[in-house]
């Protein structure tokens, strides 16, 4: 399983990110471990504002380039609807993504 997340820093700015280990990956951005990207570490992280899983490595490599280009405002529209995401990306249409609201920010830390 691959997960695409956004990340909430406390200054208010996102960071988007891809891993195949959501709770690992998460623990390294918020303590700002050597893992960890260069982003997180200086814009301390404090919640995850959107998360999706599939099984594809190649379609969660694609979604998270594709957040990654967007402006915030509409990545913060993203944000809103997570289950929309097929709606923002018509492109990545062949992939199946799904919003995971069970991984909590605090079981990661």
């Amino acid at each position: 399983m691959f997960w695409v997340y956004t990340l909430l820093c406390e200054d208010n700015s996102l960071y988007t990110g891809f891993t195949e280990d959501i709770k690992r990956r998460v623990h390294a951005h918020y303590h700002g471990l050597k893992s960890a990207a260069k982003y997180t570490k200086s814009h301390k992280v404090c919640g995850i504002s959107a998360l999706w899983k599939m099984e594809s490595e190649t379609g969660a490599r694609k979604l998270e380039y594709r957040i990654k280009q967007l402006p915030k405002s509409k990545k913060l529209l993203l944000i809103q609807k997570p289950e929309r995401v097929s709606e923002f990306f018509p492109e990545l249409s062949e992939f199946e993504f799904y919003p995971d609201i069970e991984t909590k920010f605090e079981d990661c830390i």
